[in-house]
């Protein structure tokens, strides 16, 4: 018997387990015994199992396999479904899992089916050297064993050693069947224009000797021809077999477009067209090419005018933001349904042509004659909210109301997230209220408001109304198909997730985070995503660290967020080296990585790779510097006391940037480092392109108040009330329970307000007898050193604290979140109040986080 694993790269046996973990399987080798009712059968676990596999319902077939398992012994059906659903879910791990699985009940060598199936798994989840070991060790291999390991090379693109394997497979006697004609003939298309030709004209022939006529054999023919620079030979194939599909018509097309026949791809598609097959995907990636779409108007022979293809043409270019060939295609229509119409407005508003969308459905209703319908509605109204020029937003709910949609599930839904986005978010409530059934999108579209209107509790409180909701589903004696779809997917979670971060709810997050386990939704990359910032924001790296790598696959959100994360925590030579890594790993660093990269080297004082980096961004990776990223270097320099280099970087930004956040960056610098000229400097610059905004007069006055200038602070002040701009109060929440406990400075609304005002007199002088003096400085106010010590002790960020102490037990880690800047005082007090209390504080602000232990703090007094 022939053995593969030889022709292969050595594979360690002593190799780590793949870092990338997803969900834990424990498959018991006996049955759980429950004292409940009687459990489903086998072939009922089975049946849901294989029909939630052909369903491509990957994440549920492998939930109802882990049940399976703790209720009753899995058998060799119900193996290979589950790696079907693991294959599916490119999930390695989990492969992995069920393969030990098999290996204790002794199905993978006992059955050729479960090999079969973890060769299969192995081959499309990438490893090949796994896959060559199972088929080295299937004792009796069928043709579906010799199909896999061949398909799996080719995936490889092993394509020698796939039709070395060919060979072996026929000289052990095994007829090849179409499957492996298919592998081969892509084989052959690899393997060089001389070798391949003569290898593929075999591999033809044999084909014809044995009447294989079946559509994806002769596909795979023509694709092979294709490749191997033989057009007319693909076409010959093309016109000896009848039953051709989608992917026989894209070979062709594609074929002539990529070789400039474009007379012959026009023919072909309408072609295609006229036997009722409807372009795909595929098929758009082929015809994108301009010349294509003009000859194809040019020379129209009223197909495509009478015909829904138009329509799905239009459909299709928007879908690969190709708006002005979709265009150009609505434009060549003369007789325009509203099928075509509703087209292009969701073409527009998708990619967000907000203001052309609009238009065009004026256009519509105007001149056409034709009246909009709720799929219509859907695609206006965000472009309603969306478009600045347009201000009557709410009067197109009533336009809604007269033309009857206002019932539509559909157009409520739309309704909802226009309020939403417009601040307006009680009366998204009261629609999501009255609504007579709503689907999973309405429950996310409703969360997703509250957390765009930075309603974060309410939209926590949401979710456990939107999970008690479908637990009274499974409950319920009626199977009602509408209100069936309660249960929250991918987007519930990473939409709720970011409301976790932002109120450091971190029990709440775990919550979920266990929910995304179970339910096999946490190797999602969004939801990993959501699931590593929330981590960060609540103050836990090494638990997002942990989730960022785990996760089986990661973009440029994942990486942008976990480099943010250890900028946040003052870890900017880490957050660095994840930059270098990301590059390294062949993922192109957007606007974004530039702006988390700057932050971090700010936070940790790192300078010169700032500098480099910023000069380097557009030579090295592209992307060129934005007013964001000015505004981001201005702060490297400034948090670094170099002023005097922030201030000319900023007079030194090209005139095309506006410059409100270089401003902002060189004021904040200036009132850390107390510099009231440039100060003034920023300020005026700020005040007269900003005057409305309250943090640019609230630092003006602290740098004054911190100098001493309490007349200028005044007038600063005055001018503020003035103008009516208001300043946000400091506010410090903290976790407890199921609740966020909210506290604002000298609050006296919280139940516990005396208790922790007593609290505070007796730690202070706990506290200054190890060494605290108050830094009365940060009280800008013209009031006696003690009216500013009792200030200071009412601070939001020391109540929460003190909250956190009292109502927490002994060395449990206290977690705050505040949504401005410590002040100095705050940070000194906190650091002796750790070595005091003996625990560990975790606090962040506005920039970033503060782990105070043992008396230090990790930011090491620099932020």
């Amino acid at each position: 018997m022939s053995s593969l694993t030889p022709s292969l790269p050595p594979l360690s046996l002593s190799s780590p387990p793949n870092k990338h973990a997803t969900t834990t399987i424990t498959i018991p080798t006996k049955p759980s015994s429950r004292p409940t009712s009687k459990p489903p059968s086998t072939a009922s676990w089975i049946e849901t199992l294989r029909s939630q596999t052909r369903s491509s319902h990957f994440h549920e077939a492998i939930s109802t396999f882990v049940q399976m398992t703790a209720n009753v012994q899995p058998d060799t059906f119900a193996f290979p479904a589950a790696l079907k659903a693991a294959t599916g879910l490119h999930d390695m791990n989990t492969g992995k899992q069920i393969h030990a699985g098999a290996v204790k009940h002794g199905f993978d060598s006992s059955s050729v089916t479960v090999a079969n199936t973890l060769l299969n798994m192995y081959g499309k989840c990438g490893d090949i050297r796994d896959a060559a070991k199972v088929f080295d060790r299937i004792p009796q291999r069928d043709q579906v064993s010799w199909n896999s390991m061949i398909s799996a090379l080719c995936q490889f693109e092993e394509w020698e050693l796939a039709l070395d394997l060919f060979r072996q497979m026929g000289a052990e006697g095994q007829e090849p069947s179409s499957f492996t004609l298919v592998s081969v003939a892509l084989a052959c298309s690899n393997v060089g224009k001389r070798d391949g030709l003569r290898l593929g004209k075999q591999v033809h022939g044999y084909s014809l000797r044995v009447g294989d006529r079946k559509t994806f054999t002769n596909n795979a023919l023509m694709a092979m021809y294709a490749k191997l620079g033989r057009i007319n030979d693909s076409k010959a194939v093309f016109g000896l077999f009848d039953e051709r599909d989608m992917v026989s018509w894209n070979t062709m097309i594609s074929s002539f477009s990529q070789n400039d026949r474009f007379f012959e791809a026009v023919t072909f598609f309408k072609l295609m067209v006229s036997e009722g097959i409807k372009p795909d995907g595929v098929t758009i990636s082929s015809i994108l090419e301009k010349r294509f779409t003009l000859m194809l108007l040019r020379n129209d022979d009223g197909l495509i005018a009478t015909s829904y293809v138009g329509g799905a043409l239009v459909d299709m270019y928007c879908n690969c933001r190709q708006v002005e060939s979709g265009r150009r295609v609505f434009d060549g229509i003369l007789d325009r349904k509203l099928a075509l119409w509703n087209a292009m407005l969701a073409g527009y508003t998708q990619n967000g042509f907000y203001e052309n969308a609009l238009r065009l459905f004026m256009e519509m209703v105007d001149a056409s004659g034709l009246f909009p319908n709720p799929t219509t509605i859907s695609s206006v109204l965000p472009a309603c909210v969306h478009c600045i020029a347009f201000s009557d937003k709410e009067g197109m709910h009533g336009y809604v109301e007269k033309l009857g949609f206002g019932g539509d599930r559909y157009v409520q839904n739309a309704l909802m997230d226009m309020y939403s986005r417009m601040g307006k978010v009680e009366i998204s409530r009261s629609i999501f209220g009255g609504m007579e059934s709503r689907d999973i999108v309405s429950w996310n579209t409703m969360i997703t408001g509250y957390v765009v209107c930075e309603c974060n509790e309410e939209a926590l409180v949401l979710l456990r109304e939107m999970q008690r909701a479908e637990e009274n589903n499974k409950n319920g004696d009626d199977f009602d198909e509408e209100i069936v779809s309660h249960k929250p997917n991918t987007i519930t979670l990473m939409t709720t997730l970011p409301g976790c971060a932002a109120l450091a709810a971190l029990a709440k997050g775990k919550e979920i985070h266990a929910y995304a386990v179970r339910n096999v939704l946490a190797t999602d990359v969004a939801v990993g995503s959501a699931l590593v910032d929330m981590y960060a924001k609540c103050g836990c790296l090494d638990l997002s660290r942990k989730v960022f790598d785990d996760m089986p696959t990661r973009n440029v959100i994942t990486w942008n967020v976990i480099i943010m994360a250890y900028g946040m925590h003052g870890k900017g030579a880490e957050a660095f080296e994840l930059f270098k890594g990301m590059v390294r790993e062949g993922v192109k660093p957007n606007e974004v990585t530039f702006i988390a990269t700057f932050a971090a080297l700010s936070h940790s004082g790192m300078v010169s790779e700032g500098r480099n980096l910023f000069h380097n961004m557009k030579n090295a990776h592209g992307v060129e510097p934005t007013s964001e990223h000015y505004a981001c270097a201005v702060g490297v320099h400034g948090r670094a006391g170099q002023l005097t280099e922030a201030y000319q970087l900023v007079n030194a930004m090209p005139h095309k940037h506006e410059k409100v956040g270089a401003w902002s960056s060189l004021l904040g610098a200036c009132r850390v480092h107390q510099n009231v000229e440039l100060g003034e400097i920023a300020a005026n610059n700020l005040l007269r392109l900003e005057p409305d905004v309250a943090s640019h007069y609230v630092l003006l006055s602290n740098i004054y108040s911190s100098a001493g200038l309490w007349e200028k602070a005044v007038e600063v002040r005055k001018n503020m009330m003035k103008k009516g701009v208001r300043k946000e109060p400091g506010c410090s929440w903290i976790e407890f329970g199921d609740e966020v406990h909210r506290f604002t400075a000298g609050d006296a609304s919280h139940p516990q307000s005396e208790q922790l005002r007593n609290f505070l007199e007796i730690l202070s002088e706990k506290l200054k007898k190890e060494g605290y003096v108050p830094d009365t400085s940060c009280v800008l106010r013209n009031v006696d050193e003690e009216e500013k010590e009792n200030l200071l002790c009412g601070h939001s960020e020391r109540l929460a604290i003190a909250f956190g102490i009292l109502n927490t037990p002994p060395g449990t880690t206290i977690r705050v979140a505040k949504n401005l800047r410590v002040c100095n005082d705050c940070h000194a007090a906190t650091k002796i109040m750790s070595k005091v209390v003996e625990r560990e504080i975790i606090v962040r602000d506005v920039r970033r986080f503060h782990h105070f232990r043992d008396g230090a703090c990790s930011c090491k007094d620099y932020w």
